[in-house]
């Protein structure tokens, strides 16, 4: 056979898209997997990295703390509003009136001298009260928000064949990524 039958055999087979080893190559059907193959052949490509963001997820732990305390307690005084000392001051001026005044005017003498104890046994009394203060251990417990920050992921951004890409990685991949097809990124290349 002639060389220029074998050229147009093969030829044809091309065509036809069935592969012939004495052609010299195989035919594909399929110019995405021809592409892949070719890369594959190719070796591993990269990717330029141009940043990574660190992605943060705060949270908020809610925890007790809990203190023993000292607190003062002032118990009021029992006769808060000076009933004996009002009282024992008016019986006391009441007398010293009487003692005082004659006639008609001993009944005003001793109601002017009652009024007068009353007030003045009142702020006698007064001045001398103190409240009582004890002091107890309370326990005392309150809730405090504890937060923390943790990086969930990085951000990536890389630029391939001019292409500027953006994906989300679990680790920092360093200044550049492999990429697979040109488009997703695969792994951790540094």
């Amino acid at each position: 056979m002639s060389k220029f039958v074998i050229k147009s055999l093969c030829a044809a087979v091309t065509a036809a898209s069935i592969g012939l080893a004495g052609c010299g190559h195989q035919a594909s059907a399929d110019p995405a997997l021809e592409a892949q193959q070719q890369q594959q052949a190719a070796g591993p490509q990269y990717a330029q990295v141009v940043s990574v963001t660190p992605v943060h997820s705060s949270a908020n732990t809610p925890h007790q703390v809990c203190q023993d305390v000292v607190v003062n307690h002032t118990t009021p005084p029992s006769d808060q509003h000076n009933i004996a000392g009002t009282a024992i001051g008016a019986v006391a001026g009441g007398l010293l009136g009487h003692m005082v005044g004659h006639g008609k005017g001993n009944t005003l003498a001793t109601v002017a001298g009652a009024a007068a104890g009353g007030y003045a046994g009142n702020r006698i009394e007064n001045a001398h009260h103190q409240s009582q203060v004890t002091s107890s251990t309370e326990h005392e417990c309150k809730t405090v928000n504890e937060s923390s920050d943790r990086v969930v992921g990085y951000d990536v951004q890389y630029v391939y064949n001019g292409v500027t890409r953006t994906t989300r990685m679990d680790h920092d991949p360093g200044n550049r990524v492999q990429v697979q097809e040109g488009v997703t990124s695969v792994s951790d290349a540094r």
